[in-house]
């Protein structure tokens, strides 16, 4: 975003407080996912966050990539990885309560292996894709 000339400030949560973000024209919030929500730090988070109604915002989250069953072998369908990503839905919610509004939203998949992944090759050129698609939107 940055490099179309916008202005970019990054806040991690544990460094900010929630009623007392800056002002911005659009803000975007991410979440690594534990057991298919965000974590508990994000989630209070946003429960508190104050920010005008009718504010944007955009969204991501990190997903482990699907992996077979250990007993079947079988890879889980599209409608069972939706039941089990449910970070952005989650904080969705809660922003949408507040009356903010949603420009975009994204998910990145990690390796699925292990908890703590790496994100997938390919990482880069799909944030840029996320970040034109937040300009576009805004």
């Amino acid at each position: 975003m940055e490099t179309k000339g916008h202005q970019v400030n990054v806040h991690h949560i544990d460094e900010s407080k929630p009623k007392e973000l800056p002002l911005a024209d659009l803000y975007v919030f991410g979440s690594p996912t534990r057991f298919g929500g965000p974590l508990g730090s994000m989630r209070r988070f946003i429960k508190k966050v104050s920010l005008p109604s009718g504010t944007k915002y955009a969204i991501f989250a990190t997903h482990g990539d699907a992996v077979p069953d250990k007993k079947t072998g079988q890879m889980p369908t599209e409608e069972e990885l939706d039941r089990w990503r449910k970070t952005i839905p989650i904080l969705d919610e809660i922003l949408r309560e507040k009356g903010l509004v949603k420009v975009a939203d994204k998910i990145f998949l990690v390796s699925g292996e292990k908890m703590k992944g790496s994100l997938q090759d390919g990482w880069q050129g799909k944030v840029e894709a996320f970040a034109a698609r937040i300009l576009e939107l805004a």
